[in-house]
Formats: C-alpha cells, sequence, structure tokens
C-alpha cells in the first residue's frame, strides 16, 4: 500500500517535488497535495504580466488539472491547513478535516513584508505577492487617472511598477537605496536598469524613505521623511517576504527564521520536511525559484530511496519585465583578491561583468543580453578553471566553446 504523503502549499516548490517525484517513485506515495489559493499552482514569477495585461491568469498555471490527476495527485485547494497534530500524524484544516500522513512536507513559502508605517490599514494599501493581489490591482488600475507608488526597488517591487505601468497606470516607484535591486547588480547595471524602467514610465526615487501612507479612509499619498508627498491612489508595498513558518512553529518543530532543515531536508522531525521560500537551511533562506526547485530535486531523490544531499544553492537572480533583462549570480561585489571582465555596448544596451578569483568565475551581472545566465551560473556552481579561455568569456558560451 502506498504511504500517504501530504505537501502543505500548492505553489511552484510543490509543483517542482510533485513532476521530480512522477519520475522517480511513481506508485511508492499517495500523494495529496493542500493549498490554500483557490487555484491551481501557478508562476509567480509572471504575476507581473498578468497585472499589465500581457496575458491572462490561466496562462500563469504551472500544470492543468489533468497533469495531476493523471499522476495520481489528489489536490485539495482552497482551504487551509490550521495545524500540524504531531502526536496523531495528521494535519487538521480550517474546516475540521484531519487527513493523515506518513511524510509530510512544508512548502508554505513566504508572508509579504507590511512596514510598520501610519497608514497602513488604509483602502487602497497592498501588497504584490499573490493573485489576489492582482486582482486588487487590476481593479483599481481600472479608474481613470489612477496613480500608483510601489515601497521597494528590489524584485518584487520592480515587477509591481512594470505592471502597473503597463497595465497604464501613472507608476512611481520609492527605493530606500541608492540604486535599484543593490543586492544583486553593481552601480553599472542598476544605472542601466533604472534608464530602461524610466523609458517605460515609472518614476523611479531613490534614497527616499518612506514616512507615512497618507489618507482618510483611502489613500492619497506617500509621504517621505523629507517631507515630499508622492500623492497615489494605490500604494503597494513590495519590500520583500518573511518565510511562513507558522504551522512548524505552532507545531514545535526548531523554527529560526525559516523552518530549520538539514541536509537532507528534513526538519527536527524526521517524517517532516521543508523546501522552498519556508525553509531554512544552514542559515540561508533563499527567497527564490532556482533553491527551491533544487531543493525539490533533492527531497524527491531522498523520497525514492537515494542517498542526496543539499549542499545549498549559488544565488542568481532574473529579471524579465516589459522587456528588461537582467541577471546576477554568485559574489557582485567584487572585493579583495577578484578581477573584472567588461563588456559594455550602450548602443546595444548591452552590459557584462564576469568576476574571477584564482581564475575561477565567481560573480556575473548581465544587463540586456541575459541568454548566457544559466551558462555562467553553472561555471560558477562547478567552478570550472577558465585560464585558457578567458579571453572569449565575455562572449558567453559560444566564445568558451570556439575557444576550447
Amino acid at each position: 500500500m502506498s504511504e500517504p504523503l501530504l505537501i502543505i502549499g500548492n505553489g511552484m516548490a510543490a509543483a517542482k517535488l510533485c513532476e521530480e517525484l512522477s519520475t522517480r517513485a511513481l506508485g511508492r506515495f499517495a500523494v495529496a497535495v493542500i493549498g490554500a489559493e483557490p487555484h491551481l499552482a501557478y508562476n509567480r514569477v509572471l504575476l507581473s504580466e498578468v497585472l499589465a495585461g500581457h496575458m491572462q491568469a490561466e496562462a500563469a498555471q504551472m500544470k492543468p488539472a489533468a497533469w495531476w490527476r493523471d499522476r495520481g495527485v489528489t489536490l485539495q485547494y482552497g482551504t487551509p491547513v490550521a495545524a500540524i497534530d504531531r502526536p496523531a500524524r495528521e494535519v487538521v484544516l480550517a474546516d475540521g478535516r484531519r487527513l493523515p500522513y506518513a511524510r509530510l512536507v512544508l512548502a508554505t513559502g513566504s508572508h509579504p513584508i507590511r512596514l510598520p508605517l501610519p497608514g497602513m490599514g488604509l483602502d487602497g494599501v497592498h501588497t504584490f505577492r499573490d493573485l489576489k493581489d492582482v486582482e486588487a490591482l487590476l481593479e483599481a488600475a481600472a479608474v481613470p487617472g489612477a496613480r500608483a507608488v510601489v515601497i521597494g526597488g528590489g524584485l518584487l517591487g520592480l515587477e509591481a511598477a512594470a505592471g502597473l505601468a503597463g497595465a497604464g497606470v501613472k507608476t512611481s516607484l520609492v527605493h530606500l537605496m541608492d540604486r535599484l535591486m543593490e543586492r544583486q547588480l553593481d552601480a553599472t547595471a542598476a544605472g542601466l536598469l533604472r534608464q530602461a524602467v524610466e523609458a517605460r514610465g515609472v518614476e523611479v526615487l531613490l534614497e527616499a524613505a518612506s514616512a507615512a501612507i497618507e489618507g482618510e479612509q483611502h489613500v492619497t499619498g506617500l509621504r517621505l521623511k523629507d517631507g515630499r508627498l508622492v500623492p497615489a491612489d494605490v500604494v503597494v508595498v513590495a519590500c520583500g517576504v518573511t518565510p511562513n513558518a507558522d504551522l512548524a512553529r505552532a507545531a514545535g518543530l526548531e523554527v529560526k527564521r525559516g523552518t530549520v532543515v538539514d541536509d537532507t531536508l528534513a526538519t527536527s522531525d524526521p517524517d517532516i520536511f521543508a523546501i522552498g521560500e519556508c525553509a531554512e537551511h544552514q542559515g540561508m533562506v533563499y527567497g527564490l525559484v532556482a533553491p527551491a526547485y533544487e531543493q525539490a530535486r533533492v527531497l524527491a531523490r531522498r523520497l525514492a530511496g537515494e542517498d542526496a544531499r543539499y549542499a545549498g544553492s549559488v544565488i542568481a537572480t532574473n529579471l524579465k519585465v516589459s522587456g528588461v533583462h537582467v541577471f546576477s549570480a554568485g559574489d557582485v561585489t567584487g572585493g579583495p583578491g577578484t578581477e573584472d571582465i567588461l563588456l559594455t555596448d550602450r548602443g546595444l544596451g548591452v552590459y557584462r561583468r564576469l568576476i574571477l578569483r584564482d581564475d575561477r568565475l565567481v560573480g556575473a551581472v548581465l544587463f540586456g543580453d541575459t541568454a548566457d545566465g544559466l551558462f555562467y551560473l553553472d561555471l560558477i556552481t562547478r567552478r570550472t578553471p577558465i585560464t585558457a579561455p578567458r579571453a572569449d568569456l565575455a562572449f558567453g558560451r559560444d566564445g568558451l566553446g570556439a575557444a576550447a
């Protein structure tokens, strides 16, 4: 008889795990996926495209209903899990139903950060995290003359601002730091990104600290600490996320920033695992898709009986919104002991910075043409020596292939 395997969370990590299990452990488990949102799993990376009107929400679905059915996966979505009853080895749904498990996987994702600002409770203040948020923003964007302010110049904020501008909303992007995506980009790439974002109709305000959201019942603007008021009918808080470890914490599992897992992706309970944005491995919480997929692959192998281990992920960021393409991976700070290879063509809007240490690629920043991003990521991850082909490295896979 197949063991009951429950997966809490119906997002990208859960979908990837089911995909991997279907090829490695088909029939070994009776898999059920429990999601709080009333939707099939969808690609959150595409939310800005849905917001901009470039695609319908259905097109963002990762797998059609028939795919799950054909693989014997039971889907229970629209009803969240209220608790994990570890002694009984059951999960309790919000409607009171109890589902047994032999193995349990937490893929609960993250909560959007809501800033402790006056006015956060006003009508018209939104986050940008799921389809429900997109639906609310689309309704707001339909009002003629609507103005929006997005707080946060990281990946999430840029996606929200690009989506709103694409929907025809006059949009301002407010960021506390001196450049966009400061954790992933150097000053040159960030400057090019700002120009590209502004060319698409988004006003960018840097080194701008938010003080309060103004309005009586409905938001009327964002007050900055320097006294400026940015008028707005919609304020989107897109300053990042925090791991959703609520169920794990309530169940007595070890939780720090996220649900703590070991190299097997097991929590402090050996029959409960965690992957994706809710998991903390060796002090790291990855709020990105690629590490979640890597964790899903490792866990599927573990559940299939293989001796697979997760050693951590090289952080890579990929931004593709409204024709703006940015990629970064590895160490992009360029500290002591590193060397740079630069390729810049402002006419074509292309910038590449490759960072080397000890004849190996340790970091890459690409703007404009990001087709070789995964190629560079592979060189970084594998620590491939690049002494011989160094002269052609800036030209990507083709250049390195020609030099080999």
